[in-house]
């Protein structure tokens, strides 16, 4: 059994759609990024990779290289899950928590968990997303940010 963390933060801007766990939802600004700069799903790449001791995602898909810019990181997520597949792991279970002032994201948090278990090909009950405040305080709670952390079992 390995065990891996992960955490992905992004700047909030406008003229961005906003994607989080591969939905896109309805804002005012989205994350700056060179990908789509979905914050969650980054969280979740940088578990897998780390708890396979493979790196992290900037090591595998660097904002330098112009084939991953405003690349699908529901995309690179796949890439990731065969990345850890090819050195014998399976994933067990994901849990995720995206730090958001705004906007509420209870409405997506299902269809953000069938995303990751889709992708990463695990059952939908060993995902869980949740969503969390940070009562007005730092780059999140000013809302001039968005980020995630996430933890993973692979066996």
């Amino acid at each position: 059994m390995r065990i891996g963390h992960g955490y992905d933060v992004h700047r909030l801007v406008e003229n961005r759609r906003l994607i989080l766990g591969g939905v896109n939802i309805p804002c005012d600004k989205g994350l700056l990024g060179h990908s789509d700069a979905d914050v969650l799903l980054h969280a979740v790449s940088d578990a897998l990779l780390g708890a396979a001791a493979l790196g992290d995602i900037g090591k595998h898909f660097p904002d330098s290289d112009m084939t991953f810019k405003d690349a699908d990181s529901r995309e690179l997520l796949r890439e990731v899950v065969n990345l850890v597949k090819e050195k014998g792991y399976t994933v067990n279970n994901i849990d995720c928590t995206v730090i958001a002032q705004k906007p509420k994201l209870k409405d997506y948090i299902e269809a953000m968990c069938k995303n990751i278990a889709g992708d990463c090909q695990i059952d939908i009950s060993c995902v869980n997303v949740k969503a969390t405040t940070e009562e007005g305080l730092g780059f999140t709670g000013d809302g001039s940010a968005i980020a995630a952390h996430a933890v993973c079992i692979l066996v």
